[in-house]
């Protein structure tokens, strides 16, 4: 008798444990579910980059342009490594380049609402591709919340802009020796961004694209001489990105 106490006792202590641990675990994972998307909280940087913002400003009231490309540093290379394609390929549409680096969907949410950085312009279409730099600390979901926010944010301001929302450029982590990235080596999160913003494609006012596979290789792989970095474009890179969108563009801006 005396053993069955003790073993009904030791199971009930055993049940107990597991029963707080499952209970710790549920309230770890409703933490996480709770815990706030900072993607989507328009924010603002420090030091220099308020800067940048206000010379955009001054650049919005200065032109009128018939696209605008919104975005990180690969868009903010424009004038840099995709220089010739800028001038040549994408010319004729009178681009406007709006492009930060380091920016994560919310500090491109922030120039769009609170920065007012595109108030006075009416561009015909604006091509937006953002979503890289949160890679590193959020998760796909909170990224493509963060991209429709600035999606939404762009309609609500600029009504008549047709918005060409590109999906994330591939990216890869490989040694520096490597002159290309295999295709297990390229990051796994991009895909899933991609594959939950597509849907944002309505056919009349916002256009998903996905140019991501004219960067990589045959087998899949990510070549240095597109993106040297495997993050960044060359100039062959930007010029495959302007051949990829210049049919869209003149469709977006009849």
């Amino acid at each position: 008798m005396f053993r069955i106490t003790n073993l009904l006792f030791a199971g009930a202590i055993v049940a107990l444990g597991f029963s707080t641990l499952t209970t710790h675990a549920q309230d770890k994972d409703k933490k996480t579910e709770n815990k706030p998307n900072p993607a989507i909280k328009a924010v603002p940087r420090d030091g220099g980059w308020m800067k940048r913002h206000e010379k955009y400003l001054e650049q919005t009231q200065k032109n009128k342009y018939d696209v605008v490309f919104l975005g990180d540093s690969i868009t903010d290379a424009w004038p840099g490594g995709g220089k010739d394609a800028w001038t040549t390929t994408l010319k004729p549409f009178n681009p406007g380049g709006y492009g930060i680096g380091g920016d994560r969907t919310q500090h491109l949410l922030w120039r769009i609402t609170e920065g007012k950085e595109l108030d006075g312009l009416s561009p015909k279409a604006a091509v937006v591709m953002i979503g890289t730099n949160n890679a590193g600390s959020d998760t796909a979901e909170q990224i493509a919340e963060g991209i429709k926010a600035v999606v939404m944010a762009l309609r609500e301001k600029q009504p008549k802009t047709k918005i060409l929302l590109l999906a994330v450029f591939p990216r890869a982590g490989a040694p520096k020796e490597a002159k290309v990235a295999t295709k297990d080596q390229l990051n796994k999160k991009i895909p899933q961004i991609n594959a939950i913003i597509s849907k944002l494609d309505d056919g009349k006012m916002i256009f998903y694209k996905d140019i991501g596979p004219k960067f990589l290789t045959e087998d899949g792989g990510l070549s240095r001489e597109v993106m040297p970095d495997l993050l960044h474009l060359s100039k062959k890179g930007y010029q495959i990105w302007a051949d990829s969108i210049k049919e869209d563009l003149e469709k977006l801006t009849k």
